[in-house]
């Protein structure tokens, strides 16, 4: 199916004349269907008028640029003439990036899922010119194949029932909207606010662990980014042996760039081997993250490398002039699936001359390949045991791979490149913002912490305007009203910056950005919304619980409140969070892995709350002393503060830090659990000693 992939039209690249309204967006992925002969829209209200002026209906295709099969899709279908001109007869069709969209993606999504009972992009709807769906589907082939019928036959279908059955088509449109209202006023069971949850939840992912190759389910296999993330905070052995061995096994896996570092979306196979080749800037900010905290709990220096290389990766290739991170890298180059990743062979051979064969049994290469015929690298043996055959130290090995790999990586870079989606999402910059001061903070890595400040202040400066966020920046403009998931995701970075630098204007900008969220996006009811109270109106008020490939933006509000709640002792923020665990009871229990940063947030819920306060000049030696006894340990639901004193400006903020002072002069630290404080310490190994009771 993957024979006519879609070429990567730029619409700078063509006649004026060719193109269609998509030439004046600035998203990469809409920008290459503008010289389409479909006349498309981009979302918009100019569309909506279309479609009533002319009573048609919307062909709403939803997409993202580094999507392999929504570039079939295009070449197939949105470049055929015929095709067009079908679509362009009958419908008002609105082409729509669901990085730049996901409010509107997510709320079709819903819609075909409920129609069809799955989804997946591209996505297809029709809908009236109100917006209400009565059809959805995902990719649809030119003709009738797959089990699936052609794209020009459902399409003839659909602007018959418009026109001859239009009562049938209103009654389902607006059957399909009130279960999309019904959707967002999600009630639970009650009740859930238990220990007894988390361990049964525990057990839950325990059974449905692999325990042989990691993660959890059979394929396709995707990185549980959440669900490590609530493992790795367990106290529980085997919690952290279900994390570790799922990080290592992906971490040898084929979805790991072995030459140029970071990870594809996910694996075909429940073996971590042959990747779906897009590699996402979310996907590597979470892993990141995940890694480094396992690096702080095992010191296994594989996952150091994993960080390094992956984070060169985002350097390399994913950040821009600016200090903001790029959204993703195609699967395809020159119309192939994965063709930049892959080797024969022969390559082998030709390049590596008398270390051929230990790169070839290291790398798991062979003659007829694992992937049609050519090879995705991977590490399918201990390197223990390649480096006993091959009568050498696990050290000599290391040495010499990575003479290999810099032979290969630099053999690979000449190579026709996968496509770049430049555009800038702040939401998955937070994410990346909190990987590298998570990173830099573990590792000790000063420059890692640089490069988080400098993206920082660069949303800051990019997306932050009147107190209010934007959601999508590319050539200098930012654009589409801030969602929850860029105040949660942006609020949580800076929550991470903070930790790892202790300086205030991150978390205070975390507060500020908190205090929109209770402003704008609070439901009443309990939880949170997707979109502001302010912002477009949407046929509902999408409402995420569930964890997919990033946090559901719900939890992450919920986990941004409650970390700064117990920072501030903010009762109200921390009964609102708790209001909003409450109700998913038995959706935590029985479907761990797409509730998992609601786990991670009922387990923060049920800790008492504690406080490392530092008091002492930033810039002294035993003020740094007393703070790396602090980073140290990972403390992830501790509130740790650095203060120069009882005036400090974030005395304000946190009441931990009021009448805090030196003793005898010197840098001094307060631990306090459960509202109870130890005496106060000064010296390093005093604090290490009061922090291994935190």
């Amino acid at each position: 199916m993957s024979d006519h992939p879609a070429e990567h039209h730029d619409a700078d690249s063509h006649n004026a004349s060719n193109r269609n309204r998509l030439a004046d967006e600035t998203s990469p992925y809409l920008r290459q269907h503008a010289h389409n002969p479909v006349d498309w829209y981009p979302w918009g209200e100019a569309a909506f008028e279309k479609a009533r002026a002319e009573d048609k209906p919307i062909l709403l295709s939803v997409g993202y640029s580094a999507c392999h099969w929504c570039h079939v899709m295009a070449h197939e279908s949105f470049e055929d003439a015929g095709t067009a001109e079908l679509m362009n007869a009958s419908f008002v069709s609105i082409k729509v990036d669901r990085e730049e969209r996901p409010d509107v993606d997510t709320i079709y999504m819903n819609a075909v899922q409920a129609l069809t009972g799955s989804g997946g992009w591209p996505m297809t709807v029709v809908m009236t010119p109100a917006g209400e769906p009565f059809f959805g589907g995902t990719y649809f082939p030119p003709d009738d194949r797959y089990g699936r019928p052609s794209f020009r036959r459902v399409l003839t279908s659909l602007a018959n029932a418009w026109q001859q059955r239009r009562d049938e088509v209103m009654a389902s449109a607006q059957n399909v909207t009130q279960h999309l209202g019904q959707l967002t006023r999600f009630r639970g069971d009650g009740g859930g606010l238990e220990p007894l949850l988390l361990a049964r939840a525990l057990d839950t992912l325990q059974q449905r662990f692999d325990t042989v190759h990691g993660g959890f389910g059979d394929a396709p296999k995707f990185p549980p980014h959440s669900a490590l993330k609530f493992l790795l905070r367990r106290p529980e052995q085997v919690a952290e042996q279900m994390a570790t061995e799922t990080l290592t096994k992906m971490a040898r896996g084929g979805i790991y760039d072995h030459l140029g570092g970071g990870f594809a979306r996910y694996s075909v196979d429940k073996v971590w081997l042959v990747p779906h080749f897009e590699k996402m800037l979310y996907d590597n900010a979470q892993l990141v993250s995940r890694y480094a905290e396992a690096f702080q709990q095992t010191a296994n220096p594989h996952y150091r490398e994993v960080i390094d290389e992956t984070l060169g990766w985002v350097l390399r290739d994913m950040t821009s002039d600016e200090g903001g991170f790029y959204s993703a890298l195609d699967a395809d180059s020159e119309g192939e699936e994965g063709k930049f990743y892959v080797w024969d062979e022969a390559d082998f051979d030709r390049l590596l001359g008398d270390d051929a064969e230990l790169a070839k049994t290291y790398f798991g290469v062979s003659t007829v390949g694992n992937f049609e015929g050519r090879n995705v690298l991977h590490v399918p043996n201990e390197p223990a045991e390649v480096a006993s055959e091959f009568g050498m130290s696990v050290e000599a090995l290391a040495a010499k791979i990575d003479v290999v790999k810099q032979q290969l990586f630099e053999a690979r870079e000449p190579r026709v490149r996968p496509g770049l989606d430049d555009k800038i999402l702040c939401s998955w910059n937070g994410l990346m913002l909190a990987a590298f001061a998570d990173a830099g903070r573990v590792l000790e890595r000063d420059d890692y912490l640089d490069v988080a400040r400098r993206n920082a202040r660069f949303l800051r400066a990019a997306f932050y305007k009147d107190g209010r966020l934007e959601h999508s920046y590319k050539d200098g403009q930012a654009k589409i009203g801030g969602l929850l998931e860029d105040y949660a995701y942006f609020g949580l970075g800076l929550v991470a910056l903070y930790r790892a630098t202790l300086e205030p204007e991150w978390l205070l900008l975390a507060f500020d950005l908190a205090d929109v969220i209770v402003e704008h996006f609070r439901d009443e009811q309990g939880g949170f919304y997707g979109t502001p109270d302010d912002g477009e109106a949407l046929i509902v008020r999408p409402k995420n619980i569930f964890d997919a490939a990033v946090p559901a933006d719900s939890a992450a509000a919920a986990e941004l409140l409650l970390v700064l709640a117990r920072y501030s002792d903010n009762r109200a923020w921390e009964d609102l969070v708790a209001d909003t665990v409450r109700p998913l009871g038995d959706a935590l229990e029985q479907q761990p892995s797409g509730f998992a940063t609601f786990l991670h947030v009922l387990d923060h819920l049920l800790r008492p709350p504690q406080e490392v306060a530092i008091v002492g000049d930033p810039a002294a030696e035993d003020t740094a002393a007393l703070v790396r006894a602090v980073q140290e340990r990972a403390l992830p639901y501790t509130a740790v503060a650095l203060s120069t004193g009882p005036d400090d400006e974030l005395a304000e903020r946190l009441p931990f830090l009021q009448q805090r002072g030196r003793v005898d002069g010197k840098a001094t630290a307060y631990v306090c659990e459960a509202g109870a404080c130890r005496q106060p310490v000064t010296e390093p190994q005093a604090l290490r000693e009061g922090l291994g009771k935190v």
